[in-house]
């Protein structure tokens, strides 16, 4: 294809054009086989997980179900509360590192030593920050700790840096004229950065909130290790056992029940779960940075 769009160009075209096409060409190829991997993922995630994509699933737990029926509610439950502590722990910590960053540090000696520890943090394998909370809470509280929180720390380890580099690039990506604008006019600092900066960034930070929720609520590692799983409904964060969708996944296909196949169609609708999540969390920022965007910015 590469090699007759190339030929028949240069024929009926010229070398420029033929050269153009190419270009294009090579592009559109590269596009299509990184995609292949993608759609065949979502396509059998789809395919398989719809097996048991019913009520029953979304309404019912494993509490006393030893073969057929029971469903995913408290793994659903265990993924929504620990997700949204890691949330309420990343996400303001993240931003405020960031506008120090952009906004106030000018390039200190602090600054560059906070740049450098976030890089290190992006870089942390998930099991030791698993690892880390564990021994964390089993200082504070003994060993054989499992709880919903300490499974937020494990994942705010991983979604900080992640909330910080792409808040600190959407912040600076906006122009310092309206910075300058808005200090000309006798307004404070801070008042500019809520008022001006932030809504100018307000679409891509909330992309990057995304992702970084993306990231972190199909980890696996560190919530086996201080989450665990259980069968039943825990919506108590601080104490006990929490069943989250990835582990709930590994578990179920890891050690099925009799019947296996069961316990693998629960384990394939659990990932459809989690991919029908995450395009509601992308479909929300989608509809609130275009909410929240300034009028007049494209």
């Amino acid at each position: 294809y590469l090699a007759t769009t190339l030929v028949v160009s240069r024929v009926v075209e010229s070398p420029r054009e033929a050269t153009d096409r190419f270009a294009k060409a090579i592009m559109t190829s590269a596009f299509v086989v990184v995609l292949l991997p993608l759609v065949s993922v979502v396509w059998t995630v789809i395919e398989r997980g719809s097996n048991r994509f019913d009520l029953d699933f979304y309404t019912t737990t494993m509490r006393g179900v030893v073969g057929e029926g029971g469903g995913g509610y408290q793994a659903i439950v265990g993924t929504l509360v620990v997700t949204g502590l890691t949330a309420l722990f990343s996400i303001p910590f993240g931003m405020f590192t960031a506008i120090y960053l952009v906004e106030y540090s000018e390039g200190n000696a602090f600054s560059k030593m906070v740049t450098g520890l976030v890089d290190v943090m992006t870089g942390i394998p998930s099991i030791v920050a698993g690892l880390f909370a564990y021994a964390l809470f089993v200082v504070l509280d003994g060993p054989g700790h499992t709880s919903g929180l300490a499974g937020a720390v494990a994942l705010t380890l991983l979604m900080t840096p992640i909330v910080v580099r792409t808040t600190e690039e959407m912040l600076r990506l906006v122009p310092n004229e309206l910075r300058e604008a808005s200090y000309a006019l006798g307004v404070p600092k801070w008042k500019t950065i809520v008022k001006v900066v932030l809504p100018t960034a307000i679409a891509g930070i909330l992309t990057g909130i995304v992702l970084a929720i993306a990231r972190v609520i199909g980890e696996t590692a560190p919530l086996l290790i201080t989450v665990g799983i259980t069968n039943d409904v825990n919506w108590n964060p601080i104490e006990g056992r929490m069943a989250t969708l990835p582990v709930f996944t590994y578990n179920s296909y890891k050690f099925p029940t009799l019947p296996p196949q069961a316990s693998i169609d629960r384990a394939w609708a659990a990932a459809l779960t989690l991919v029908i999540l995450v395009v509601i969390l992308f479909t929300t920022a989608r509809i609130l940075s275009s909410i929240l965007k300034p009028k007049g910015l494209k």
